[in-house]
C-alpha cells in the first residue's frame, strides 16, 4: 500500500539532485507529497524530474543568492501560495587544515551551508505561516556537534546551522507561528562527497572504526528522520537536534 501521510503537502527540499536530498524528494512524492525540487545541477534535476512524473517543480539556482531566493518565493507563491515542509540541504565540503584553507573556501563552505539556510527560511518565512502548520528541517552534521581536524570550515557552518534552527525555532513560536524548526545531524553517509573516503580501503576502514555500528548510512535512511521531522509524528518537537550516526558521538 502507497503510504499517504504527506498527502496535500507541499515540500520544498535544496539540494535535492542527489544523495540525501534525492532520497529524500523520492520519499516525499512516494508518500503522497508534491515537491519543488532545487539545485544548481540542471541535469541532475531533469533525471530527478523523469523519475518523478508530473504533477512536481524543479527550480536551477544559486541557494547562495538572496535574489534568486526572492525569485523562488515568487514562483512557489504564485503555484502554490503555502509551503508546508522546507528541507534546508544543500551542502559542500572541502576538508583542510586551517592553515591551507584559504579565505575564499571559508566563505564558499559557509555560503552553501549556512548562508543558504538564513536566505531560504528568511523568503519563505510567508509562505511557511501561510500554512498553517509547517516544519522547517535544516541540515547539519555530527560536525555540528563535535569537532574534527582538518574540518574547520564545515564544522564552523554546521554548527552555526544547529544554533540557527534554534534561534528559529523560539523567534517563530514567541511571533505565534505555527513552523517548527529543527536540525538533523547525520554521521557517515554514502554519498557523491563521501564515495572518495569510501574508495580508500584505509580510510575507510578509519572511518569505521568511529562507528559503533561498524557501517556508513545509505541516504535513504537519512532521508526517514528527516521526514519523520517533516510529519505530524514530531509535532511536539521544535529546536531540537536530531542525531543519525550510528552510535558515532555516542562515545
Amino acid at each position: 500500500m502507497t503510504e499517504v501521510r504527506f498527502a496535500g503537502k507541499i515540500g520544498l527540499i535544496t539540494g535535492a539532485a542527489s544523495g540525501i536530498g534525492r532520497a529524500t524528494a523520492l520519499a516525499l512524492v512516494r508518500q503522497g507529497g508534491t515537491l519543488v525540487a532545487v539545485d544548481r545541477d540542471a541535469d541532475g534535476l531533469e533525471r530527478l524530474s523523469a523519475e518523478l512524473g508530473n504533477g512536481h517543480r524543479t527550480i536551477v539556482a544559486d541557494v547562495t543568492s538572496e535574489d534568486r531566493w526572492r525569485e523562488i518565493a515568487e514562483e512557489v507563491g504564485d503555484a502554490y501560495g503555502r509551503l508546508d515542509i522546507l528541507f534546508n540541504n544543500a551542502g559542500y565540503g572541502k576538508f583542510a587544515s586551517i592553515a591551507e584553507t584559504s579565505l575564499d573556501q571559508w566563505r564558499a563552505i559557509l555560503a552553501v551551508n549556512l548562508d543558504s539556510v538564513f536566505l531560504a527560511t528568511k523568503h519563505l518565512q510567508l509562505l511557511l505561516a501561510s500554512a498553517g502548520e509547517a516544519a522547517v528541517i535544516n541540515m547539519s552534521s555530527i560536525r555540528g556537534l563535535t569537532g574534527d581536524a582538518n574540518t574547520g570550515s564545515y564544522c564552523a557552518a554546521k554548527g552555526g546551522v544547529r544554533l540557527f534552527t534554534k534561534a528559529c525555532a523560539l523567534e517563530f513560536a514567541e511571533q505565534g507561528l505555527r513552523i517548527r524548526v529543527n536540525s538533523i545531524h547525520p554521521g557517515h553517509v554514502r554519498t557523491s562527497l563521501t564515495e572518495n573516503a569510501h574508495a580508500d580501503p584505509a580510510q575507510a576502514k578509519r572511518l569505521l572504526a568511529d562507528i559503533p555500528m561498524q557501517r556508513v548510512a545509505a541516504p535513504e535512511e537519512i532521508a526517514d528522520a528527516v521526514l519523520f521531522l517533516a510529519s505530524d509524528e514530531s509535532r511536539y518537537m521544535t529546536g531540537s537536534e536530531l542525531v543519525v550516526d550510528g552510535g558515532a558521538t555516542a562515545q
